[in-house]
């Protein structure tokens, strides 16, 4: 995929209004300020902002990274035809096995229940984005090409079977598995999408600080200007090259204290777990 491409899907995954669920959410600000932790709007967001990306960077971007991974490892070899049909469904079912087991350790490390309440509705909602949104309908197919036909029906069939393992429990499709999984079917190189979610981890806060009526719009937007970027960058610096240490290609003598997926903000926790408890709110989570 050349530049052109990549730049057009991240237009595309920016988007604001793509049905992903992430409107109904505030990960964890909306009970922060509700506790007593507003000093003034523009630094306690800075601060929220700083603890929040920094957390969820070092638990989530490893899940992020290893499906991508596993997704990615599939697409190239049916691209560059290294899998007889006789091999696809067995090919698609490892990958699936992994992704499971990755997501079921997200959803182990995932210490409360509102987060992981939002995190497997915004998962869901990627995989259906997919089918009904990103995959390429039937009637392009001539002018497309058969190859390309064909990739797009292994994505598809692949992120079906996902999807239809979480409507029967058999996997929780938590967020950053999916959107692993989404971006990697896509043909997103991995540090973008690395980026790209993120990004839009921190927008998201900006967006429900100013649906609180903590800042305005214009406030927000200057914070996503100035301040979210550089740390996004610090952050995918430092967490771009963690894994879970349970796919087959990682290192052999894997530190999972070093390397692996990590809670480093316990009161973020806490204080996400009380969402339910607040007399009125505004978002599910």
């Amino acid at each position: 995929m050349d530049d052109d491409d990549e730049t057009y899907i991240l237009l595309l995954l920016s988007d604001s209004n793509l049905p992903t669920g992430s409107f109904v959410a505030s990960s964890g600000l909306e009970s922060y300020i509700k506790h007593g932790f507003m000093t003034s709007p523009t630094s306690t967001i800075v601060t929220f902002l700083q603890d929040s990306l920094g957390a969820y960077a070092r638990s989530a971007l490893p899940f992020v990274t290893d499906a991508h991974h596993v997704v990615e490892r599939l697409r190239t070899r049916e691209k560059d035809g290294g899998i007889e049909t006789g091999d696809m469904r067995e090919c698609q079912d490892k990958a699936l096995e992994d992704l499971a087991a990755l997501d079921d350790l997200y959803d182990t490390m995932t210490l409360n229940h509102v987060a992981r309440r939002a995190s497997k509705s915004q998962g869901v909602a990627l995989l259906t984005l997919y089918s009904k949104g990103f995959s390429r309908p039937s009637s392009s197919s001539v002018i497309s090409g058969a190859e390309g036909c064909d990739q797009n029906r292994c994505m598809s069939d692949l992120l079906e079977k996902f999807k239809l393992m979480a409507r029967k429990e058999d996997t929780q499709a938590h967020l950053p598995i999916c959107w692993g999984v989404l971006t990697a079917a896509l043909g997103l190189a991995l540090e973008r999408s690395q980026y790209l979610h993120l990004f839009l981890h921190a927008r998201s806060l900006l967006s429900a600080s100013v649906r609180l009526n903590d800042m305005g719009p214009y406030s927000a937007q200057q914070l996503l200007m100035h301040v979210v970027r550089p740390l996004v960058a610090s952050q995918l610096a430092r967490c771009k090259d963690l894994r879970t240490g349970l796919l087959e290609d990682s290192e052999v003598d894997f530190d999972e204290k070093i390397l692996g997926p990590a809670n480093t903000w316990p009161l973020g926790e806490i204080l996400a777990a009380r969402h339910d408890l607040q007399h009125s709110r505004i978002f599910n989570s």
